[in-house]
């Protein structure tokens, strides 16, 4: 590491100020400070800092995804193997996984973070590091047959709108993967209905899988909730529930996988317990209220509350989406209203919108536009009860 620092200390002057190279200066400063800790202080004043800066964070969160990203990866391959009756064994099945979605990851990042680098060098600023996330996430909550153009256009759209035009990393005021997911949907319905994912059935890796059919869409469980003409139509409650090896979105099936992305956040304290818990809540008494109710012909009013909790997105969205420190909600009494609301607009959706079967994107997004205003009230609340304390000791 010695030598690396030194090889980066002998080139920096290339880049600065007058050097040959000064137009990367952005690129060259956003990749040294992701190798090393910047040795910056302040000059004047007392400043406290924490022990993690916001790159470190952002690393800990993709650190934290990659267990839901691989079994996802092997998913893709297994689900492929599923459909044309073939062998499942691991390595060919994760290596078809794996080259299936890798391009999109590829595409995620050279998209997003080139438009990050452009938009740093016209603003002569430091490259920020938000996009090392939303790059990651991205890839995981669409379907593994998502065309890589429409990954393209999406990225670009989010990063420009959801993010850039409000002032960068730290200023959006809604989730860009989320956004990106959203543009989607509703720009390419056909492609991002919700209800189906693509098994891959041709050799296309070469990998001997052999050309059976040209493809195969198996319904996921929600997907097959929704559209049942029974309210009891729902799928039953089996272990690949939990462990992941269902058709979904690359890296929402496996709770198991997301659950230890989930130890990690709350470990680091990068993630709130509060927000991840208070979806939780939301969403089964949610649930419980709808089975309560017993909609006739509404096979998702009438799914048990652990099965919307495990089914589609919801896990997914609870530990890595809601708990955005940006775009959620930052007062501690806050972070509990703001989940619960997530949680209970999610299963609203999914049992009341018969054309869209998952409900934790747009639940997320729609209250990012009111996380601001749940802080706004919980703060204005708790100046006025200081207020009448100290009223009350005045008299």
């Amino acid at each position: 590491m010695k030598a690396l620092r030194n090889y980066l200390n002998k080139i920096k002057p290339t880049f600065e100020e007058g050097g040959r190279l000064s137009m990367f200066r952005s690129v060259f400063e956003g990749f040294e400070t992701f190798l090393f800790v910047p040795s910056d202080t302040s000059q004047s004043g007392v400043h406290i800092h924490d022990s993690i800066d916001s790159k470190r964070t952002m690393t800990v969160v993709v650190i934290a995804l990659i267990p839901a990203l691989l079994f996802g990866m092997y998913n893709v391959g297994y689900q492929h193997n599923l459909a044309i009756g073939a062998e499942q064994l691991f390595w060919p099945t994760f290596l078809f996984g794996f080259l299936a979605v890798l391009p999109k990851i590829i595409v995620s990042y050279v998209v997003g973070l080139g438009i990050e680098f452009m938009v740093a060098q016209w603003k002569k600023e430091e490259i920020q590091e938000g996009f090392l996330v939303s790059g990651m996430l991205i890839p995981m909550i669409v379907p593994v047959d998502t065309p890589l153009w429409m990954i393209a256009l999406a990225t670009a759209f989010a990063v420009v709108f959801a993010k850039e035009v409000f002032g960068g990393t730290g200023y959006n005021i809604f989730n860009v993967a989320l956004v990106t997911r959203a543009f989607l949907f509703f720009a390419y319905p056909a492609a991002m209905s919700g209800d189906k994912i693509f098994v891959r059935t041709a050799d296309t890796f070469g990998l001997g899988a052999g050309s059976v059919v040209d493809g195969f869409s198996g319904a996921t469980p929600l997907g097959i909730a929704s559209t049942a003409t029974s309210g009891t139509g729902y799928p039953a409650f089996s272990m690949d529930m939990i462990t992941g090896l269902i058709p979904g979105s690359i890296g929402e099936t496996s709770v198991i996988a997301i659950a230890i992305g989930a130890v990690l956040l709350l470990w680091t304290g990068i993630a709130s317990w509060k927000t991840m818990l208070s979806v939780f809540v939301g969403g089964a008494l949610t649930a419980c209220m709808f089975n309560a109710i017993g909609m006739e012909n509404n096979a998702m009013a009438n799914m048990p509350w652990y099965e919307h909790l495990v089914l589609g997105g919801f896990c997914f969205g609870a530990v890595f989406m809601a708990t955005d420190p940006v775009t959620s909600a930052r007062t501690e009494r806050g972070k509990w209203i703001y989940g619960f609301l997530i949680g209970f607009l999610a299963i609203c959706i999914r049992v009341l919108n018969p054309g869209y079967p998952e409900g934790m994107m747009l639940a997320i997004l729609m209250m990012n536009i009111f996380a601001p205003l749940i802080d706004y009230y919980v703060v204005d609340a708790n100046i006025k009860r200081r207020a009448a304390r100290l009223k009350q000791t005045a008299n």
